[in-house]
């Protein structure tokens, strides 16, 4: 196996066990005996633990931000309603993972600024898409909280009452508009009385 091949093996080891447990219980000796090798020869491809750790959780953030981003060539319109209904499947699909990355105790052990650079990665895919000024990039950041929130309500497998998605999405986008009316408004007021 290639240096790059055996590299993307045990991250994709990784990724699979972190569905399982948080990433601090990610056992380096299970994950070499699983991909048929010694745990000194992951370090060879990884040079410490907290090394291979930091792979794993960027490899799973850039498969969410994957999964989740509005098309290219989707309108200011599309792309908030892709994102939404993108993040939704994603997580109705990968609850168990998503809730890993983001809220298993690595989060805190290896930096507790990676729930916040999802959130603002998706927050500025969102700006970009539909053209919002720098300055809302931290309300689409709140608002990406928000929608991860009722995802995850939404895609609880207890809950009785979910409703269907296109509603969940229209809820959603409709709250990310009434927000950037608001700033909208609030701009137009501070440059009146300015």
């Amino acid at each position: 196996m290639s240096p790059e091949d055996r590299r993307r093996q045990l991250l994709g080891l990784g990724l699979r066990m972190l569905v399982e447990r948080p990433i601090h219980e990610l056992s380096i000796d299970a994950v070499a005996a699983e991909a048929g090798i010694s745990r000194g020869l992951l370090f060879h491809y990884f040079p410490s633990k907290s090394a291979y750790y930091d792979a794993v959780i960027e490899a799973a953030t850039r498969r969410v931000l994957r999964n989740t981003a509005p098309d290219p060539d989707a309108t200011a319109e599309e792309a908030p309603t892709q994102f939404v209904r993108r993040f939704l499947e994603q997580i109705q699909r990968r609850r168990d993972f998503y809730l890993a990355l983001v809220y298993g105790t690595a989060s805190v052990a290896l930096g507790g600024d990676r729930v916040v650079s999802l959130r603002l990665t998706f927050a500025r895919q969102i700006a970009e898409s539909v053209g919002a000024p720098d300055t809302e990039i931290p309300l689409i950041h709140a608002w990406t909280a928000y929608v991860e929130d009722r995802a995850l309500q939404w895609s609880d497998p207890d809950r009785t009452d979910r409703v269907v998605i296109d509603d969940e999405v229209a809820h959603c986008v409709a709250a990310l508009t009434a927000l950037r009316g608001i700033a909208t408004q609030e701009r137009d007021d501070s440059s009146r009385a300015g």
